[in-house]
């Protein structure tokens, strides 16, 4: 079995694949001043909960945003010796050709999310994924990472809103009956979530034209069942569409 570990700024989720299917899968929130042993004691509950060991493991592989973290969860590992775990980044080995200014720079989740994006098309395709920022992920047909779009995520968004105002406030997202808002909550609604879908569409058209003309576009992370029936702009909804390109990626490396 495969433990995967999607550290990201705001979630960790650890992902237990049995070779079919993900059999397990927990969450918890992204505290970077956690020490070693406070995720050491979750890790070990979640798999005491399950009946699992790490001698069931036959490997592992951490994607992580949050570097504070990285080395932190290898200590983890390491202590309760599980195997060493692949890192996801820019060195390991995908299916992509990096042809950015400096690839050292791209995300270990932008790169999960174009590996299991091309593996699912086969084709260009653009990737947009909802989470603390929304990024808009540029592949060619030729496997090719072009590049990535990043804006502030929609709860960032609405949150910098209501703080920023004396009389906005903050506000449970969902999509408003009208455009035009007769009350304060749907007109913040309106503003922020069909104004988001306004900027997806918009960033969605002017990548794929970039790409010429011809891409497949999937939305992922955890907001992207909010937009995607919104809008008409994406071929494909795979919320676990980054889980399932670590996976792809461990494979590469077994």
């Amino acid at each position: 079995m495969l433990l995967a570990i999607d550290i990201g700024n705001t979630n960790i989720i650890f992902g237990v694949h049995d070779g079919q299917t993900w059999r397990y899968c927990w969450r918890a929130q992204t505290v970077p001043a956690k020490m070693p042993d406070e995720y050491g004691t979750l890790l070990r509950s979640f798999f005491r909960d399950v009946g699992l060991t790490p001698a069931d493991l036959r490997q592992t592989i951490i994607s992580s945003v949050v570097p504070a973290l990285t080395g932190k969860f290898q200590e983890v590992l390491a202590r309760q010796q599980f195997p060493a775990p692949v890192l996801v980044n820019h060195t390991t080995a995908t299916m992509l050709h990096f042809v950015v200014g400096d690839p050292a720079e791209v995300g270990a989740d932008l790169i999960a999310d174009a590996a299991a994006a091309y593996a699912r098309f086969g084709a260009a395709c653009i990737i947009v994924d909802f989470g603390t920022a929304t990024t808009f992920t540029a592949v060619s047909a030729r496997a090719e990472f072009m590049g990535v779009a990043i804006a502030p995520g929609l709860n960032l968004a609405a949150s910098v809103l209501a703080g920023g105002t004396a009389q906005l406030p903050n506000i449970a997202l969902a999509a408003p009956p009208h455009a035009i808002g007769t009350n304060t909550v749907d007109s913040i609604r309106s503003g922020v979530v069909l104004g988001y879908v306004g900027l997806v569409e918009g960033l969605v058209a002017r990548i794929r034209a970039e790409l010429g003309g011809e891409a497949h576009v999937i939305a992922t992370g955890g907001l992207s069942r909010l937009i995607a029936p919104l809008t008409t702009c994406f071929d494909a909804v795979d919320v676990d569409l980054t889980l399932e390109g670590i996976r792809l990626i461990a494979e590469r490396h077994r």
